[in-house]
């Protein structure tokens, strides 16, 4: 299917090019990405600990729900701008090391800093291993899914119209995250418990033979909730700042910096505004993951609706909308590499496709 941009068909790029422009986007978003993400584990693990803990809106380091099962081993999942998670566990000294030293940090940097020091610069990229297993293929099905669906409905049925990103994107989010689910289980034990992969094979048949294999999928409702509008809103926004930094700048094809800029800020907004149903799901995975810790079987969960009373009721908007900062400077920028690393893919294999047209006519 034809790869298009605001000016209108350009050089056809097959579904395989996309997906090795997307992986690679994916690869370099996530070189990025992890080392803010383990600064901001760190950060907040530091906060939730804290005798007067500091809960401010705008804090980098906000913890993101109180404790809730105190006394008991702690789980704690943050979120990066892929929209990828991190779990951790502290179930015994074996598996809490990696994010309990140094104890203190004053700031962003004085943790990047003291990090690097003592404890070297490969820490900082110590969760990228797991990130890759989710983060890879996750990004290529989504992106892949996006661009052919978006022009699928434009060239194929003739629908027309801005709703068109916002509908391909949340339809490609859809299948990715269907597709994905089970990784999350996979990355989040190897994350966590620092499992083998032998053990991590007993670690899964034991939960599905526990929950069964829908078990796989847990989490799959409110992941839903949040991905798919945030996946709309973002290509919906995208689409649109594109084409109106393009008419700016004169030109018919967004460069670099053009989807660069418009990645960063549809990103920033779809962030903030499907941010209180990332905070529903964090809530959500913490608790299951403390009944596991516990070996709680858990038959029924709250729903998300309720759950957003009971953070509204504890902590009001504040609640919802926990993180707010954190989560912008993580998304923005992880949302502008991504897709400029991506478009870039795209334009350079279009290239080479106008190079071989013309070499053979």
């Amino acid at each position: 299917m034809g790869e298009r941009t605001v000016g209108g068909p350009v050089a056809a790029i097959s579904p395989v090019q996309q997906m090795l422009a997307s992986g690679t986007g994916a690869l370099l978003t996530s070189l990025f990405v992890t080392p803010l993400d383990v600064v901001k584990i760190r950060l907040q693990f530091i906060d939730y600990f804290d005798p007067v803990p500091r809960k401010y809106l705008w804090s980098f380091s906000v913890p993101l729900i109180p404790p809730l099962l105190p006394q008991t081993g702690k789980c704690f999942l943050y979120c990066n701008g892929l929209m990828d998670h991190i779990y951790v566990c502290q179930n015994g000294t074996s598996c809490s090391t990696w994010y309990k030293k140094p104890t203190h940090f004053s700031g962003t940097l004085d943790a990047f800093v003291k990090i690097t020091r003592h404890e070297g610069l490969r820490t900082l990229w110590s969760g990228l291993p797991p990130t890759l297993v989710m983060a890879v293929p996750a990004t290529i099905i989504y992106f892949t899914c996006y661009d052919q669906l978006r022009d699928f409905l434009r060239f194929g049925v003739g629908l027309q119209g801005s709703f068109v990103p916002l509908l391909a994107g949340a339809l490609a989010r859809l299948g990715a995250v269907t597709v994905i689910s089970p990784l999350e289980l996979i990355r989040t034990k190897m994350q966590s418990r620092k499992l083998s992969y032998s053990e991590l094979r007993v670690c899964i048949r034991s939960a599905v033979a526990r929950g069964g294999p829908l078990s796989l999928w847990r989490g799959w409702g409110p992941t839903i909730l949040r991905d798919v509008p945030f996946s709309g809103l973002y290509w919906f926004n995208y689409e649109l700042v594109k084409a109106q930094l393009c008419e700016q700048c004169g030109t018919t094809q967004a460069n670099f910096s053009i989807s660069f800029t418009a990645g960063a800020v549809s990103g920033a907004a779809a962030a903030v505004l499907t941010l209180p149903f990332d905070v529903v799901k964090t809530r959500r995975q913490i608790q299951l993951g403390e009944m596991d810790s516990l070996g709680v079987s858990v038959r029924k969960t709250s729903s998300t609706l309720n759950i957003l009373k009971e953070i509204w009721t504890e902590l009001g908007y504040r609640g919802l909308f926990a993180g707010f900062m954190p989560r912008v400077i993580k998304v923005a920028p992880a949302c502008a590499v991504m897709i400029s690393s991506y478009e870039f893919g795209k334009a350079f294999f279009q290239k080479v496709n106008l190079d071989r047209q013309r070499l053979v006519t």
